[in-house]
C-alpha cells in the first residue's frame, strides 16, 4: 500500500536517507525539521502516516503526539528515539502511537512496521466505511406487512437474533431475503458491521478473493493485500446471498471456514480467524441441488442450524397496500420528486398483478412510474406490467400445465427467460437486472435451456 508519509525529523543525514528509501518504494514523502513545521505539513498534506522522532530542537515528540491524538486523529504515528526508556515507549503506546522503534534505524525493522502501520489503517478505514453505511441502513426499506405470515417471521426473527447459530433464509428472488438478514443482525449483540457478498455476482476467483482477501501478487492485478469479509466481518455478520450458485470447490474452502474458524488469504499461508456469524440466502431447492451433486451436503447441514422461509408476494398480498405506501415513499425520496400516489386503477392494476418478481418487481415498477409521471398522480397507463396472463386469475408464472404449482426452478427459469427478452438477448443488460455474474448467467442459460435471441 503506497502512502503519504510526514517524516518529522532534526537529523538531515538520517532524514535524507529515509527519504530517498520511502520514495524508492514509492511512497510520497514530506520532511519535518520541527513539530512546528510538523502542524504545518499535517495541516497541508494529510499524511497517512507519521515517522515521529522524540528529540526535536521545538519539543518532544510525545507530547506533540499526545496533542494530535486527542482530535481522533485518523493518521498512524510511529515513534522513534535514541533513548532506551521502556516507560517513555508503554506511554506512547498508551498515547495512541502504533510502535515504538529505537535508533540507530534498521531499514528491515522500519518497513515491517511501516508496513503493518498501512494495512491496519486500511483495515480501519474499511470497517469505519462499513459501519457508516450500516449506520444508515434505516433509510432503506425495511421489512413491512401485517400478514400473518410475516408476523410469523418478525416472531422467528426475534428469537433467531439471540442466537449465534448459522442461519438459511430461503425464498423466490425478490422476496426481501437481505432485510431479513438485516434485521436479524441488528436485533442481535453482534458489535461489528453487517457485509453482505452475492455469491452469483462475481466469477469465482474473485468471489474467493473476495471472501477471504488476497496477498500481493497472490494473481494478476493483486498489487496490494486485501482482507476479505470474513476478516473485516469480525464480530459482526458476514451474509453470503445466492449460495446456491457457489462453485464446488468453493463450497470446500467455506466448509472449512465453518467447521474450524480459520482460513488463509489467496496467495497466502499465514493462519487467520473469524468468528463472523454467517447468515445465507438461496432462492435454490438445495435438498435437489444437493441431489444432483451441486451443492454440498454437509455445507448444506453447516449453514442450515435455523432456516427461515419467505413467502412469495402473491401469497401476502394483504401486505401490498403497506408495500406501496413504504416504497413509494422512498422512490420519491430518491429520485428527489414530490410526494406522488396512485389513482385507483393504478392500485387495482398492481393489486391484482401476481409480482413474479416478488418486491424487487414492484420496487422496479413504482420507479419506473414515478419517473414516467408528469404530475403527482400515476395512472394505470403509467405503470410498466406484464401481460395480463401473468394476472391472479390467469397465472402462469405460478402455475403451469394443468394449473399445477411450478418449483422454484421452473419459476427462476422463465423469470430468467422474461429478462433476457425484455433485454434484447443482451446478456450484460440481463445479468446487471438479474444482479448477477455473466458466468452465473451462462450456466442457468446451460442448465434451463434458455433461448437468446440476438442484440
Amino acid at each position: 500500500m503506497l502512502a503519504r508519509i510526514l517524516l518529522v525529523e532534526d537529523d538531515s543525514a538520517l532524514a535524507q536517507m529515509l527519504m530517498l528509501h520511502f520514495e524508492d518504494l514509492g511512497h510520497e514523502v514530506f520532511h519535518a525539521l520541527s513539530l512546528r513545521e510538523a502542524d504545518h505539513l499535517v495541516v497541508e498534506h494529510l499524511p497517512d502516516l507519521v515517522i515521529l522522532d522524540q528529540g526535536l530542537p521545538d519539543g518532544k515528540g510525545y507530547d506533540w503526539l499526545c496533542q494530535t491524538m486527542k482530535g481522533d486523529s485518523k493518521t498512524s504515528i510511529i515513534m522513534m528515539t535514541a533513548e532506551h526508556d521502556l516507560e517513555l515507549a508503554i506511554a506512547a503506546i498508551k498515547a495512541g502511537a502504533f510502535d515504538f522503534i529505537h535508533k540507530p534505524i534498521k531499514t528491515e525493522e522500519l518497513d515491517h512496521t511501516v508496513a503493518r502501520a498501512l494495512e491496519q489503517q486500511q483495515l480501519t478505514r474499511q470497517v469505519r466505511e462499513l459501519s457508516a453505511v450500516n449506520d444508515t441502513v434505516h433509510t432503506e426499506p425495511r421489512l413491512i406487512g401485517k400478514s400473518q405470515v410475516m408476523l410469523d417471521i418478525s416472531k422467528e426473527i426475534a428469537l433467531v437474533s439471540e442466537s449465534q447459530a448459522r442461519v438459511l433464509i430461503t425464498g423466490e428472488s425478490g422476496t426481501g431475503k437481505e432485510l431479513v438478514a438485516r434485521a436479524i443482525h441488528h436485533n442481535s449483540q453482534r458489535s461489528g458491521p453487517f457485509l453482505a457478498v452475492n455469491c452469483a455476482a462475481l466469477v469465482d476467483n474473485l468471489l474467493e478473493s473476495e471472501l477471504f482477501g488476497h496477498e500481493r501478487g497472490a494473481f494478476t492485478g493483486a498489487t496490494n493485500r486485501k482482507p476479505g469479509k470474513f476478516e473485516l466481518a469480525a464480530n459482526g455478520t458476514l451474509f453470503l446471498d445466492e449460495i446456491g450458485e457457489m462453485a464446488l470447490p468453493l463450497q470446500a474452502k467455506l466448509l472449512r471456514v465453518l467447521q474450524e474458524g480459520s482460513f488463509e488469504r489467496v496467495g497466502g499461508s499465514q493462519q487467520l480467524h473469524s468468528n463472523a456469524r454467517v447468515i445465507a440466502a438461496t432462492n435454490r431447492d438445495l435438498p435437489q441441488e444437493i441431489a444432483k451433486g451441486n451443492f454440498r451436503e454437509d455445507l448444506y447441514y453447516r449453514l442450515n442450524a435455523l432456516e427461515i422461509q419467505l413467502p412469495p408476494l402473491r401469497e401476502r398480498r394483504e401486505d401490498l397496500p403497506l408495500l406501496i405506501e413504504g416504497l413509494m415513499q422512498r422512490v420519491c425520496r430518491s429520485e428527489g420528486k414530490c410526494p406522488v400516489s396512485l389513482d385507483d386503477g393504478a392500485l387495482a392494476g398492481l393489486k391484482h398483478y401476481d409480482w413474479p418478481g416478488n418486491i424487487r418487481e414492484l420496487e422496479n415498477v413504482l420507479t419506473q412510474a414515478v419517473i414516467r409521471c408528469r404530475t403527482n398522480l400515476i395512472h394505470e397507463g403509467d405503470l410498466n406490467l406484464k401481460s395480463n396472463s401473468n394476472t391472479h386469475n390467469e397465472s402462469t408464472a405460478a402455475t403451469g400445465q394443468a394449473g399445477q404449482p411450478l418449483t422454484m426452478a421452473e419459476l427462476e427459469a422463465r423469470h430468467i427467460q422474461y429478462v433476457l427478452d425484455y433485454c434484447g438477448g443482451h446478456k450484460g443488460k440481463t445479468c446487471k437486472v438479474l444482479e448477477i455474474s455473466r458466468p452465473a448467467l451462462d450456466r442457468k442459460i446451460e442448465r434451463y435451456h434458455l433461448e437468446v435471441a440476438k442484440p
